[in-house]
């Protein structure tokens, strides 16, 4: 056996380095697409000294934040229907827990990712060290441990062999279509520098090629009836269905037996928004004509998707149907005591197209699906195309319709070039209702963990990934506050991004829950948090941007809005598009109830009455 003398960072970058994917369309390409990091001690002197060996073939790219480069690499992930990766380096201590939200938002969300926090000395002979968490109880603890729950895998490199046992299984879990997510090795920084004679076969890895398992054939037939049995029959397509590449396959199924699609915030951009069985958005800020169906339909077949509570209304908004989940992930398929069908979502469904001949749904259903469609793609046209009265501020349908259609006027073609890219506050719900996606991928919303933050780092990782494509961030005050360094970022390594920056003045949409459960305003709006003393926020976003290098700009309205968007799409570097909205004001149609806890005592009327209607709602749950 011939070996090569390496330090075990230098072995962890090689590995790296020479894994190639074949992608869906056959093609075979690197499966680390880099290696975002910031230096400090714990890698800068042993994996900091490998990655600019190997810059050539493994590119390192520099941040500002851990969290943000974090999602920049989930971003990354799941634009490319997580068929590739990138990796993310940091020193022990700080560095190492500013990554664990990111690693959270990726374990919700099934995105693959490689987690390389330094750690302390494995000799343990300086200790304590410098960042050093003491754990009193266990000495074997080290902040990198706080990475255990939100990992998929984690493992500490206490040796430079572990290697060679402990990266393939890493890379094993993450190309898992079942158990994909993200990955830590923790890798203590004296264990970094270490040598190791390590077999030179371990560098010439064979080509990763993702499994599509079949289902079982009894669930296939129990799934096949029980869809036969259906007159009313609704499909909820999940995120699954994308990273599946089941896209053409959902449509071709749907047409098939005349069955109507709703769209989870994963799912959404499966099905073009303007096929005429594509209901758009479901659950609590799902459109009306998903969610009358829903209510209505006898078997839900539920692709790819975790069943969160928004696209269930909290197990209410189909409770009386029956459920059935297809899903690769057992854990998934079998919530909420529905009939589970373990199967790649490609897969499954063509055993179901196939097992289901001679079947359709009732055609007085699926003829009004496509009338219910039809209205609801007209209504939107309408809400999104409305101009606000002067001296009114516009609310986020109204600014979705300028971004939208200043590709018209740029000469493009609307809806087929850009990704929106978004995460938390009103907006997901707005651009769940509203936008127009084309093509798969087109809609990136991080919605499983809701990490207001997400939104611009992640974009810049959408932007690596498809670079051909306008990448287009939504974002409000409060998440652009909450992280906006990527920003630089996207600007120093020449990824343009356009920042649509929506400014309400606070966490509106938190205002108006805290106000539907009866609760008084308090907290959340800017000029209601000012204490005596203080004084009235005046933070200029245009401003920040542009120091940060970004062209930017504050528009008076959504005239100024679209016409800024024209001049945006034909820069090169980084935009930002600040507009004032309101957050009294959103899309009234659609929704359904949410489960929030309310209390049950309380001197306020309001809260008493907001809860008497959850007791209420929660009759209709699905238990």
């Amino acid at each position: 056996m011939t070996t090569i003398r390496l330090t075990m960072a230098q072995a962890l970058v090689k590995y790296l380095s020479a894994l190639r994917v074949e992608m869906a369309d056959g093609s075979v390409e690197p499966y680390c697409g880099g290696v975002f990091t910031i230096f400090g001690h714990g890698n800068v002197a042993g994996l900091g000294e490998a990655l600019h060996a190997e810059r050539e073939r493994l590119p390192t790219f520099r941040a500002h934040n851990e969290q943000g480069m974090a999602h920049a690499a989930i971003g990354y992930a799941k634009a490319h229907m997580r068929q590739r990766i990138m990796a993310v380096s940091t020193s022990i201590g700080p560095g190492a827990t500013n990554m664990v939200t990111a690693a959270a938002v990726a374990h919700v969300n099934r995105i693959p990712v490689l987690l390389l926090p330094g750690d302390t000395f494995a000799t343990r002979a300086p200790d304590p060290v410098l960042q050093q968490v003491e754990n009193f109880q266990q000495g074997d603890v080290s902040a990198n441990d706080c990475f255990r729950p939100v990992t998929r895998y984690f493992d500490r490199i206490s040796r430079p062999e572990q290697l060679l046992t402990a990266l393939p299984r890493a890379i094993q879990v993450m190309t898992d279509p079942a158990s994909c997510g993200p990955v830590c090795l923790a890798l203590p920084q004296d264990v970094q520098a270490h040598a190791f004679d390590y077999p030179t076969s371990f560098f010439t890895p064979e080509v990763i090629r993702f499994r599509r398992p079949p289902a079982d054939a009894f669930e296939l037939s129990r799934a096949a009836d029980l869809l036969k049995s259906a007159r009313q029959p609704l499909i909820v397509a999940g995120g699954g269905v994308l990273y599946s590449q089941a896209c053409d396959s959902l449509r071709t199924f749907a047409e098939a037996f005349g069955i109507p699609v709703v769209e989870s915030h994963g799912g959404k951009s499966a099905l073009p928004w303007d096929h005429a069985l594509n209901l758009g958005a479901i659950g609590v800020d799902g459109g009306p004509a998903a969610n009358a169906l829903a209510r209505e339909a006898d078997v839900v077949l539920a692709v790819g998707t975790r069943l969160q509570d928004f696209t269930t209304g909290s197990h209410a908004l189909f409770a009386n149907a029956k459920l059935l989940s297809l899903n690769v992930q057992p854990f998934d398929a079998g919530k909420w005591s529905g009939v589970a069908l373990v199967a790649d979502a490609k897969v499954g469904l063509a055993q179901l197209t196939a097992a289901l001949t001679g079947w359709a749904a009732d055609a007085a259903w699926t003829t009004r699906a496509k009338t219910g469609a039809a209205g609801w793609v007209a209504r939107v046209t309408e809400l999104t195309t409305h101009i606000p009265a002067e001296g009114t501020l516009p609310y986020d349908a109204e600014v979705m319709g300028a971004v939208r259609d200043s590709l018209n006027d740029a000469g493009g073609n609307s809806g087929v070039h850009d990704v929106v890219v978004c995460a938390a506050g009103t907006l997901p719900a707005e651009l769940h209702k509203l936008w127009r996606a084309s093509l798969p991928g087109n809609y990136h919303m991080e919605y499983g963990f809701s990490c207001m933050g997400y939104e611009i780092a992640g974009a810049l990782g959408v932007k690596m990934a498809r670079p051909h494509q306008e990448v287009i961030v939504m974002v409000g005050d409060g998440s652009y506050m909450m992280m906006n360094s990527e920003l630089a970022t996207s600007v120093m390594l020449g990824k343009k991004l356009i920042v649509v920056v929506l400014d309400n003045r606070g966490y509106g949409c938190i205002q108006r829950l805290q106000n539907a459960t009866g609760n008084a305003s308090f907290n959340n709006m800017l000029d209601d948090c000012i204490p005596e003393g203080g004084e009235a926020s005046r933070i200029d976003f245009a401003m920040h941007a542009a120091s940060m290098g970004a062209d930017a700009v504050h528009v008076k309205n959504v005239a100024g809005l679209k016409s800024a968007m024209v001049t945006a799409r034909a820069a090169k570097r980084s935009q930002v598009l600040v507009i004032d909205t309101t957050h009294t004001r959103t899309t009234a149609e659609g929704g359904c109830w949410w489960e929030v806890g309310i209390p049950e005592v309380s001197a306020r009327p309001a809260v008493n009455a907001a809860h008497a209607g959850f007791v209420a709602a929660k009759e209709h749950q699905r238990i």
